[in-house]
């Protein structure tokens, strides 16, 4: 922290008014289900992002990133127009324009969640800065109006049709639990996913396939379940079965079906997930897990080689379970495993990669850990 206020300083002129950070985030079951009013099960991860800001006596704002060895971007407070901007950036201003916030800012961003590997880099920058400047100016958003508010920046500043899972969590997450969260309400309910005192592990094994969410593919499956719940007549894929939603299958097109098929069963995984780790049942949960990624694999059809490979290869060397996670096209898996089986798991995930010509993965441990927060 005392970096980033020494770099501030630097870069500014002035010592920072706010420092907050916010964390990325591992889904564990519950994928592409948080725009459909879903039940979603994640838990926010170690790894934060950082913002330092203060006001300025300006009508700009400007916005630099350690990440970006500090290069400064700077707009005029009055001209925010959605989707302009460096990529970047908008992050930081869309939250900035969502809050409707008309003073000149200078933001400082220091970025530990790694970039395009699935863990939602992207929502711990804007909750970050929601956060701090709810603080700043005693603004005094709840919870879920901070997550509904981060959401419409996505959403509508840097253009992508993201749900509420990735800010809800990252906001409202505490240590050693994983979140059930209710998208249609954002009631939530923690979870104990405290795991290692039974020797298990969950490694995440990021693929290092940066993949870019604005590109169009996510916005087109979105639509196609839009587009199921629109041909059945019915306000939200939550609010059908799975047998009701395959007698009527005759009703959709084969790619609509398919997709939103994924969207039906994947709520009712989440159900059947939260049950069996309350029952203790990690087993069953892993199966559950693993049944998850097929059908992100085969009816979505949002996984890549890269990580049906890593699934694969550390189902083949024991672990109870592994699926992708979050967007898609690239970005990172998740495998429960045992802790005494993770350097072979490891070994033998390098070796799969290495023998497909693959770029050499990267793994890490998550552990639950806490949502956002003001650190001075």
């Amino acid at each position: 922290m005392q970096m980033l206020a020494s770099k501030f300083e630097e870069l500014f002129g002035s010592a920072p008014e706010v420092i907050a950070s916010a964390p990325g985030r591992v889904n564990l079951i519950g994928e592409h289900v948080d725009f459909l009013d879903g039940f979603v099960l994640p838990f926010a991860i170690s790894d934060v992002t950082t913002v330092a800001i203060a006001r300025n006596q300006s009508n700009q704002i400007r916005t630099a990133s350690m990440q970006k060895s500090g290069a400064i971007f700077q707009t005029e407070v009055a001209k925010l127009t959605p989707k302009t901007g460096e990529a970047w950036s908008r992050y930081p201003i869309g939250v900035i324009w969502a809050l409707e916030i008309s003073t000149g800012l200078d933001i400082l961003i220091d970025g530990e969640v790694p970039l395009g590997a699935g863990l939602s880099s992207s929502a711990a920058l804007e909750c970050a800065v929601a956060t701090a400047l709810n603080s700043l100016f005693e603004l005094g958003f709840s919870l879920p109006e901070l997550a509904r508010i981060a959401q419409r920046a996505e959403n509508i500043y840097v253009g992508m049709p993201c749900g509420i899972m990735d800010q809800s969590v990252s906001l409202m997450a505490t240590a050693g639990n994983a979140l059930l969260l209710d998208t249609r309400d954002l009631s939530t309910e923690q979870i104990p996913f405290d795991i290692a005192p039974l020797g298990l592990e969950l490694l995440v094994i990021d693929t290092q396939v940066h993949h870019k969410l604005v590109d169009g593919g996510y916005a087109e499956r979105r639509a196609s379940c839009e587009k199921a719940v629109s041909d059945l007549g019915i306000t939200s894929l939550r609010d059908i079965s799975v047998a009701d939603f395959i007698a009527r299958k005759s009703e959709l097109d084969a790619k609509t079906f398919s997709r939103a098929f994924h969207g039906v069963t994947e709520m009712q995984r989440v159900l059947d997930a939260v049950q069996l780790l309350k029952s203790g049942d990690f087993v069953g949960f892993g199966e559950v897990v693993s049944a998850a990624h097929i059908s992100l694999r085969d009816n979505y059809t949002v996984s890549c080689p890269e990580l049906d490979l890593a699934v694969e290869t550390a189902q083949k060397f024991g672990a109870l379970g592994a699926r992708m996670i979050g967007g898609g096209f690239g970005g990172s898996a998740i495998a429960l495993i045992k802790a005494r089986d993770l350097e072979l798991i490891k070994s033998e995930i390098i070796s799969a990669f290495m023998a497909a010509k693959f770029k050499a993965p990267r793994f890490f441990s998550a552990l639950p850990s806490a949502g956002a927060a003001v650190i001075n």
